[in-house]
């Protein structure tokens, strides 16, 4: 994917950030993801040296409470972030288009994804079948057995599945995190899944 910010873009949104309220480290990069829907998390690597270059520039002023480093802006950074409020304007702008064009990705990614999958199963699917010696239709009393242990099987990976996924939606709404996106992505794997199950059994 093509870089999110341009030259000098990801400093001027960092002060921007900061201007809703003094943060550390870890909330600076995860209100970024926010931001972006999840499409987007910048590294430790990229935003604390953008921030220790802000705290050399005079914008930003470091304090140390409680083991934690907090980043909040400063009278420059403040007059910085109003002078700069056209480009601001700008660069959100910038983003919603961006981020409208990752989750397009992040959709068609996964539907590739699932498109594979789906069809690998359906190979194997034919393959077993291709593969079953003349006759095997008997013994019916002993592959209903087998077939219900399979199904339970799946089943107890069904509710799995679903409590892990339903205990990180909890966690994620709990944030105010839950983004169009994830609810999205959740559609497009269960649909594919789905289908991909659907070419198994026939």
């Amino acid at each position: 994917m093509p870089p999110v910010f341009a030259h000098g873009q990801l400093r001027l949104y960092l002060l921007a950030l900061l201007e809703q309220r003094p943060m550390h480290g870890y909330e600076v990069i995860t209100a970024l993801s926010d931001r972006f829907g999840g499409t987007y998390r910048p590294s430790a690597g990229t935003v604390y040296p953008r921030l220790a270059q802000l705290e050399e520039d005079g914008l930003v002023r470091r304090t140390e409470t409680d083991r934690r480093t907090t980043y909040e802006l400063t009278d420059a950074g403040l007059a910085e972030l109003g002078a700069r409020r056209g480009e601001l304007a700008a660069l959100e702008e910038g983003i919603a288009h961006t981020v409208r064009d990752r989750a397009a990705r992040v959709r068609d990614d996964v539907r590739g994804t699932m498109s594979g999958l789906r069809a690998e199963l359906a190979a194997a699917a034919q393959e077993a079948r291709a593969s079953a010696p003349p006759g095997a239709t008997g013994h019916q009393h002993d592959a209903r057995s087998s077939s219900h242990v399979r199904f339970t099987e799946a089943d107890a990976a069904l509710r799995r599945f679903r409590d892990d996924v339903r205990i990180e939606l909890r966690r994620a709404d709990a944030g105010g995190r839950l983004e169009d996106l994830t609810v999205e992505t959740l559609r497009t794997v269960l649909d594919s899944a789905l289908s991909a199950v659907r070419q198994t059994l026939h």
